[in-house]
């Protein structure tokens, strides 16, 4: 698989140098070292990709589930194995603290036996003609799923290892073949994660990968006459392209967000605050589901300000490789850049700095804005970095208006003791999923996880993703009644 520090793709079950372009460096943002070299590969070389994959379909189909599931579990037993050297890589390739890196690991291990699991417990089911007026007991729809053959699974720097294998279990365990294009920026670590699903005796062509830049091979892979599926993690701006593009092509879509946390009067501060702090910074905010603006009545507004910069305060900012280090370098210098005019636009706008608001190269601190108004773009704009801002309302109403306004729709919070009261404000908001009492968060894998508007299309979850990755196969049986 490497060779002088270059992983190759697999591609029919051999792992491939490209034959046509010069390798792609993968810095590290901790150090600037070099963590790795990725093959480029070319058109001419995606297309043996895809056809490997095509070609293996349909005998992966007629595997059974059974043992399609031991393949699952090997892989996942594999991937525990490898979680300290996978985890070292992750701290290296996307600065991600080392705690959070090997819970990653350890969660897509626990993920890929929850997947088999679940492809194991799906049936089918029989439908007769005679529950719909005029039909008859004679006529019987017997529907299956089935696959839907190749899927394209794009999956994004943050959890390089987590959302590839969210997209590869399902699609795999429905009966798919996959082509696994990561991220530039965490692929070293998506191609260890492929080599322990190899390693696991996954037929040849029935997983294979893409690595490459997404302006040089991005369009020509989503727009393949033999990708039947995409499933996307990534920024809204890409995937608004992607779907621009596919006319035909079914999709999962998980894009960008704007969650936000309403505290209400009735809250537990600290109990508040605890959570906040937690979704808002860790993996330096740098994730789809982080709480991204608080939404908080006046009446409390002082007091919760106090006790999130107290808790802000305290967070270990540094090398991800030190023990307790939350707020880590962001992935690349333009992010930080984004960030910080973000951060600078707001306090010039009148925003209050609380706390933070330093830059030593990709490190910003973790930074608390209160007084944020609605003009300013911090309270609309999607940062992916430890920036936090505070929009102060007069009402639970306002609150709910204000967390609509914004063009996405993920998840957001409601902190409240009154369950009525957090019930009925969950049935306005315009996202994928509110969270009572707790902030936004990807999990359990079991329940599902999708967002509206412009935070994405489609659902998944386990048993929903692979239900997406599938289609119903009617075959319906007409008795004749002779004996």
């Amino acid at each position: 698989m490497m060779q002088e520090k270059t992983f190759g793709n697999l591609v029919n079950g051999e792992w491939r140098i490209s034959r046509e372009n010069p390798p792609l460096e993968v810095l590290s943002p901790v150090d600037g070292s070099l963590v790795g070299k990725l093959s480029s590969m070319s058109h001419t070389e995606l297309d043996e990709a895809i056809s490997a994959a095509k070609a293996a379909q349909k005998a992966w189909a007629a595997y059974p589930v059974y043992r399609k599931a031991q393949l699952m579990y090997r892989a996942a037993d594999l991937l525990e194995q490898m979680a300290e050297e996978i985890s070292e890589c992750l701290v290296m390739e996307i600065a991600k603290d080392k705690k959070s890196a090997v819970s990653e690991v350890k969660r897509s291990a626990d993920l890929l036996r929850y997947t088999a699991d679940v492809g194991k417990s799906l049936h089918g089911e029989a439908i007769f003609g005679d529950s719909f007026p005029g039909g008859s007991r004679d006529k019987m729809s017997c529907v299956t799923r089935v696959p839907v053959g190749t899927v394209l699974a794009i999956s994004p720097f943050n959890y390089p290892v987590n959302l590839a294998i969210s997209k590869i279990g399902p699609a795999l365990m429905g009966g798919n073949t996959v082509l696994l294009k990561p991220a530039t920026q965490g692929a070293v670590s998506a191609l260890m994660m492929v080599k322990a699903m190899q390693d696991a005796g996954l037929p040849a062509g029935v997983l294979n990968t893409a690595t490459g830049l997404g302006s040089v091979i991005g369009d020509y892979i989503v727009t393949h006459k033999d990708i039947q599926f995409i499933n996307f993690t990534g920024s809204t701006e890409v995937g608004q392209h992607i779907s621009a593009l596919t006319s035909m092509t079914p999709v999962i879509m998980e894009l960008g967000g704007k969650d936000a946390a309403i505290v209400l009067e009735d809250a537990d501060l600290d109990f508040a605050a605890d959570n906040i702090v937690d979704g808002a910074f860790s993996y330096s905010g740098q994730r789809c589901t982080a709480v991204k603006r608080i939404l908080a009545l006046d009446t409390i507004a002082d007091e919760l300000v106090e006790k999130l910069k107290a808790r802000v305060e305290r967070l270990k900012t540094g090398d991800p490789r030190e023990p307790g280090v939350t707020v880590t370098p962001l992935v690349s210098t333009k992010s930080a850049d984004f960030v910080e005019s973000l951060m600078r636009g707001a306090i010039q706008q009148g925003a209050r700095l609380v706390t933070g608001g330093q830059r030593t190269g990709n490190l910003i601190q973790p930074t608390l804005l209160d007084r944020v108004t609605t003009e300013m773009d911090v309270a609309w704009v999607e940062p992916f970095g430890p920036v936090l801002p505070i929009i102060r309302v007069a009402s639970a109403g306002e609150a709910v208006e204000i967390a609509n306004r914004s063009e996405y729709g993920l998840q957001s919070s409601v902190f409240t003791n009154n369950l009525n009261k957090a019930y009925s404000i969950a049935a306005q908001l315009e996202v994928g999923t509110v969270q009572i009492n707790n902030k936004p968060e990807r999990g359990p894998d079991n329940f599902p996880f999708l967002g509206v508007k412009s935070s994405g299309m489609g659902t998944q979850g386990v048993r929903y993703s692979i239900e997406s990755m599938t289609r119903p196969k009617a075959v319906t049986i007409n008795l004749t009644g002779d004996e």
